[in-house]
């Protein structure tokens, strides 16, 4: 069983940063892809970034240039740096490893 506890969320205005953190349980965190993924309020969850047990990422489209997602496998933990936040970033934050998710942390940009 992987527990996955992200933090980092909050409330920030339009421009503004956060940087997210999700903690990963288990031994074998680094050899599996990572992920982040949104669910903003009425909508469907959808992925926002990746990044391989290689460090290779990729972005969706909407936040290329603007997110960054990295790794720290010595401390079993994901990031999501975001940068030049829009209110359009508003949503419930989560991370995966494919299998198992987190419970999620908020992001609400306002404008």
């Amino acid at each position: 069983q992987v527990q996955l506890v992200e933090s980092g969320g909050g409330l920030v205005q339009a421009g503004g940063s956060l940087r997210l953190s999700c903690a990963a349980s288990g031994t074998f965190f680094s050899l599996v892809p990572m992920s982040w993924y949104r669910q903003p309020p009425g909508t469907q969850r959808e992925r926002v970034a990746t990044i391989t047990s290689g460090g290779a990422t990729n972005y969706t489209d909407s936040v290329k240039g603007r997110f960054t997602i990295s790794r720290d496998n010595a401390g079993n933990t994901v990031y999501l740096q975001m940068n030049s936040l829009k209110p359009e970033d508003t949503a419930v934050y989560y991370c995966t490893n494919g299998k198992f998710w987190g419970q999620g942390t908020q992001v609400t940009v306002s404008s």
